[in-house]
């Protein structure tokens, strides 16, 4: 088993079926997995459908899985992050209007409404960036993700990532600096 891959010894029991592996390995696995596509999608069904399509994957790939060249972690980061791609073009394909804001059915008290307000406003500044960028924030700043790691799953050198945090973040700022100087 690789000392690098933390998951290695978890992914061989899986590729020999053993199903309290299985649930172990879902189990750690799936809060994050869903909190990345709930990021990417927007749509808490659809993030559901794509952890499961991953651990799908995970699942058939386990048996052949090789430690070494990748952590699993990673791979399964680049599964979720391309299942969430395919679905967002099939959505830009349909032409779809807006889509509608999910109101909270419970009442908001003031603290609750300012806080949903400015976490608002930051998705929706990550939202408009550039994809890429977008896909390189989520990775490094809500999943946690080093930088070699985020890059691996997104495919693309280290350099590359942090050029494209860098953007994302200079972006972000220009974003939230124009609304400041508008609330003046």
């Amino acid at each position: 088993m690789s000392a690098d891959d933390p998951d290695a010894g978890l992914v061989a029991r899986i590729g020999r079926g053993d199903e309290v592996a299985t649930r172990m390995f879902v189990g750690a696995k799936l809060p994050r997995i869903l909190a990345l596509a709930r990021r990417m999608l927007g749509d808490a069904a659809e993030a559901e459908d794509v952890a499961q399509e991953t651990f799908l994957r995970a699942w058939k790939q386990a048996a052949r899985w090789q430690p070494g060249a990748a952590r699993f972690d990673t791979w399964l980061h680049t599964v979720t992050l391309n299942l969430c791609r395919d679905r967002l073009r099939r959505r830009q394909e349909t032409v779809m209007p807006e889509l509608p804001e999910v109101v909270d059915p419970q009442p908001p008290a003031d603290a609750m409404v300012d806080e949903a307000a400015q976490a608002g406003a930051v998705q929706r500044a990550i939202d408009a960036l550039p994809e890429r960028q977008r896909e390189a924030l989520l990775l490094v700043h809500y999943q946690d993700l080093t930088n070699i790691a985020a890059a691996d799953a997104m495919e693309i050198s280290v350099e590359a990532l942090e050029s494209l945090l860098s953007r994302g973040r200079r972006s972000l700022r220009a974003t939230f600096a124009a609304r400041d100087t508008r609330d003046d």
